[in-house]
């Protein structure tokens, strides 16, 4: 994985770039439902080498994101978007 990943939790709507990974991080996702999150990330298309757009943030809280991958647009709470490990493009 790229040094410079950030989470995609962290990062505001129109941000652009690659993904690089999913990681399951009990901290942010809890153990029993960790690797069920993790897996649903992978099949929906969060896989190394993918690109992505944030879209939009819901209001007032930002979540959850509004997010394109492959040509479609998921809704995914930032717990969820904590577990996807991006580079930013400009």
């Amino acid at each position: 994985m790229d040094d410079s990943a950030v989470s995609l939790a962290s990062l505001r709507a129109g941000a652009r770039g690659v993904v690089q990974g999913v990681i399951d991080d009990d901290s942010t996702l809890g153990e029993e439902t960790g690797a069920t999150i993790v897996m649903r990330l992978i099949e929906i298309g969060f896989v190394p080498g993918e690109r992505f757009e944030i879209i939009a943030e819901s209001r007032p809280s930002g979540d959850p994101l509004a997010v394109r991958i492959g040509g479609t647009c998921f809704a995914l709470r930032r717990r969820e978007a904590a577990a996807v490990l991006v580079s930013v493009t400009p």
